[in-house]
C-alpha cells in the first residue's frame, strides 16, 4: 500500500484529539503505526493492526447508502491498495468501484474520518489481528446511485434504523442531530 504510515498517525491523531475518550481502543495501531515510522520495517511478525478503509454516504433525507451482502447490507470496506495514495481516496476509489457512485462530496467541516472503529481478533477475517476501520463521511444525492446499481439491487439507500453497525448508527445520528 502506498499510503504512507505518517498519513495513518496523521489521521488517527487529529481523530483522537476531537474525540479523546476512544483513546485507549487505538494506541495498539497507534504504537505500531509510530513504531513502523521510526523504524521503516515491520518487527510484528504479522500482529499489526489490519487498517481498513470504508465510505459511509448520506442522501438529502439522511438515508445511508449501502451495497447488498449475504442477504442484508453492508458498508464499502476494504484494505488501502497500491494504487491508494490516501484513506480517503481509498474510500472513494471503493465507492466507485463497488456501487458505481461517483458523485459525492464531503460534508463541510468534516476533515479526516468521522469514525474509527475496532473490530477485535474472531470478529472480521483478518486473523489474530486487530482490525481498525477508518470511515469516512460522504454526501450524495439520492439519485447518483447508478440506475444498473439500484436496478439489480447492488446498491441500495435505507433507513439509519437499518444500519446494523452501533458505533456506525450512533455516530451517524449525533452527526445529524448536530447538523442544521
Amino acid at each position: 500500500m502506498t499510503v504512507e504510515v505518517s498519513q495513518i498517525v496523521r489521521e488517527l491523531s487529529h481523530y483522537l484529539a476531537e474525540r479523546p475518550a476512544e483513546q485507549t481502543a487505538m494506541m495498539p495501531l497507534y504504537d505500531a503505526a509510530r513504531d513502523h515510522a521510526q523504524r521503516r520495517i515491520c518487527t510484528h511478525d504479522g500482529r499489526c493492526p489490519a487498517i481498513t478503509v470504508g465510505a459511509v454516504v448520506l442522501d438529502e433525507r439522511g438515508y445511508v447508502l449501502a451495497r447488498r451482502y449475504r442477504g442484508g447490507f453492508a458498508f464499502t470496506e476494504a484494505e488501502p491498495e497500491e494504487q491508494d495514495d490516501a484513506l480517503s481516496g481509498t474510500a472513494l476509489r471503493l465507492l466507485a468501484e463497488e456501487i458505481g457512485i461517483r458523485d459525492v462530496w464531503a460534508e463541510p467541516g468534516v476533515s479526516g474520518p468521522f469514525l474509527i472503529d475496532v473490530a477485535r481478533p474472531g470478529q472480521h477475517r483478518y486473523g489474530p489481528r486487530l482490525r481498525i476501520g477508518f470511515r469516512y463521511l460522504y454526501r450524495a444525492h439520492s439519485s447518483a446511485v447508478s440506475v444498473s446499481a439500484a436496478g439489480t439491487g447492488g446498491a441500495a439507500w435505507v433507513p439509519m434504523a437499518s444500519v446494523s453497525i452501533r458505533s456506525v448508527r450512533d455516530r451517524l445520528r449525533d452527526f445529524l442531530a448536530s447538523t442544521p
